[in-house]
């Protein structure tokens, strides 16, 4: 998945990180496997696996 931030910071927001979670879990029950949450941002990128937070 990967979506922007448009304020400019790619810094995983807690809603963010709650909502990927509910989004991996449902995409589960679909047998859909989410690699990774990427969030983009003018100050350059975060990777949300890369971060363990998922």
């Amino acid at each position: 998945m990967v979506h922007n931030h448009p304020s400019g910071d790619p810094t995983p927001s807690r809603a963010d990180i709650e909502m990927t979670k509910e989004i991996i879990e449902a995409a589960k029950r679909l047998g859909i496997a989410v690699h990774d949450h990427i969030i983009i941002g003018r100050k350059g990128y975060s990777s949300m696996k890369g971060l363990l937070l998922i």
